[in-house]
């Protein structure tokens, strides 16, 4: 591994310290690509047995579309709604002409170009941690979101190549009032990152907030911006089989400016869904097809996800479960009917662990292959998930960059050149040799092999005499030491300035009705 730009400029820094900064050994930002094909866990006809029955959800149930807006614009373009009802149905033709306008590949712009990234049959893009309400760490506890965390997670998701987009807000900030909230979470955004970030989709008037605050930092104009995707946002439905009024309203105005809406159904098994897998999946995507086809009703041809967050629950308490073998089944369903659609698809880094154990490892890695190997795109909640989504974890997050890390060597193509079959030293060695000492070998051990994070590789003497310590307590120092070398992204000031002076006014303007 080559050490990246963020570790240069530091020296001052360093000598001013008695306890200097370790360098942070990783790749440069890239775009990564899966180098295999996604492996199909039913068969192509079983696909469409879930779509057609999809298609006669929405033909003949239909769905709750409580904005009127939205039914307008779904009348307009051919659905039955009648005056005064919610229940929205659509024709199989309809649907199927609405879907068929959405674009297989679209660019998300960041603020920094070489930050910006692709979505397309093959890219995969790995987001930090959203909308936990509390956060963790070993030294304080557990506690409710605040902005001095919040910001911290944003240093840490800015610093880590591997994270390729900011996501939403890591932990809600619960200390800042929610009518000014999304000002100064995305004016953090702005000043402390350079990637691309999610905002939230609640209501027209943060939509509205969000997309002026983009454009300045941009430096764009709102003509420049409609063809230009810089910022994404999760619709989720209200399953079963409802669109609120929030949500769509900012789908709808999303998608008028051309940015990018990722169109996701919660659908727990046995809860809010059929308890079966299949029946699960059918509603799922009864509703993201309903989603997806309202976004190019608003506009065809805007950037838009498919996005899967079909789970199961713990029937004896109804509570969430997550990394569970039904989970990565969804992930590779969900991953299938994308494909069948030519659309982007969207699954999550997930686990139901209270605390940075044994299980948090073994349901984020399941969750993590049912993703990669289901066809994922976006990754969303990529690093820091714990409690099923309620916690947003300091060492969680060492933990999943570790593992997203690992996951990204994997990706990378085996070599069989001249050189990587190494024959000659085979034949230089011998039979009952080593390979320690050959010329082969010294020009490439230092960055041969993936160096992990958090693994203790030391015998188990060595690891005693240490003190014996824990996965949770090296992400612990990990993530101290890894804070302490951040540096912010540059802003130009007179874009700085102008946010600062946008976010004045909408504070003093009252910033947003909460009450929905």
């Amino acid at each position: 591994m080559t050490v990246d730009r963020l570790t240069r400029g530091r020296r001052r820094r360093r000598q001013e310290s008695a306890n200097p900064v370790p360098t942070i050994a990783q790749h440069p930002f890239q775009q990564l690509k899966r180098p295999y094909p996604p492996v199909p866990i039913i068969s192509d006809d079983q696909v469409e047995h879930i779509h057609q029955a999809s298609l006669k959800l929405l033909s003949e149930t239909g769905l709750d579309v409580l904005h009127d807006d939205a039914r307008a614009l779904m009348k307009k373009a051919g659905a039955d709604v009648r005056e005064g009802v919610i229940r929205v149905r659509f024709d199989p033709g309809l649907i199927n002409e609405a879907i068929a306008t959405v674009p297989s590949e679209f660019k998300l712009h960041a603020r920094n170009p070489q930050h910006s990234v692709t979505f397309n049959g093959d890219n995969i893009v790995f987001n930090m941690m959203a909308s936990a309400p509390n956060c963790s760490d070993t030294d304080r506890g557990r506690r409710a979101g605040n902005q001095e965390d919040y910001r911290n997670f944003l240093r840490l998701a800015q610093m880590h190549n591997i994270l390729h987009v900011t996501g939403g807000y890591p932990v809600e900030p619960v200390d800042i009032h929610p009518s000014v909230r999304h000002l100064d979470c995305i004016q953090d955004y702005i000043t402390l990152t350079d990637k691309a970030y999610c905002i939230y989709a609640l209501g027209e008037d943060r939509v509205s907030d969000a997309i002026e605050m983009t454009r300045i930092a941009y430096g764009l104009t709102s003509d420049q911006m409609r063809d230009q995707a810089c910022m994404f946002s999760i619709i989720n439905t209200n399953s079963p089989l409802q669109l609120d009024i929030p949500m769509t309203q900012g789908l709808i105005a999303l998608a008028e400016m051309g940015q990018l809406v990722v169109i996701t159904p919660f659908t727990l098994a046995g809860a809010m869904a059929p308890v079966t897998i299949a029946g699960a999946v059918t509603l799922q995507n009864a509703e993201a097809l309903a989603g997806v086809a309202l976004s190019q009703m608003v506009r065809p041809g805007a950037p838009v996800m498919y996005g899967g967050f079909t789970s199961n629950v713990d029937m004896k308490t109804g509570s969430p479960a997550f990394g569970t073998p039904e989970y990565m089944k969804a992930q590779h369903i969900g991953g299938q009917l994308a494909r069948r659609y030519g659309i982007p698809y969207r699954s999550s880094n997930v686990c139901a662990a209270n605390t940075v154990d044994a299980q948090a490892a073994y349901e984020t890695v399941f969750s993590l292959w049912g993703a990669i190997n289901g066809g994922v795109n976006m990754l969303m909640h990529g690093a820091g998930w714990l409690e099923g989504g309620l916690c947003c974890s300091y060492e969680k997050t060492m933990l999943d960059i570790d593992l997203l890390q690992m996951v990204s060597e994997f990706l990378q193509p085996a070599s069989t050149n001249l050189d990587d079959l190494a024959v000659d030293t085979i034949n230089e060695v011998g039979p009952a040799g080593h390979f320690f000492g050959t010329e082969h070998t010294q020009n490439r051990y230092r960055d041969a092999f993936y160096s992990p994070i958090l693994s203790d590789w030391r015998n188990f003497e060595t690891w005693q005499e240490a003190g014996s310590p824990i996965t949770i307590e090296r992400a612990n120092a990990e993530w101290k030491s890894r804070l302490a070398a951040y540096e912010p992204p540059s802003l130009d000031a007179a874009i700085r300035e102008e946010l600062e002076a946008f976010t004045t006014r909408r504070k003093s303007e009252g910033g947003v009705a909460t009450d929905f």
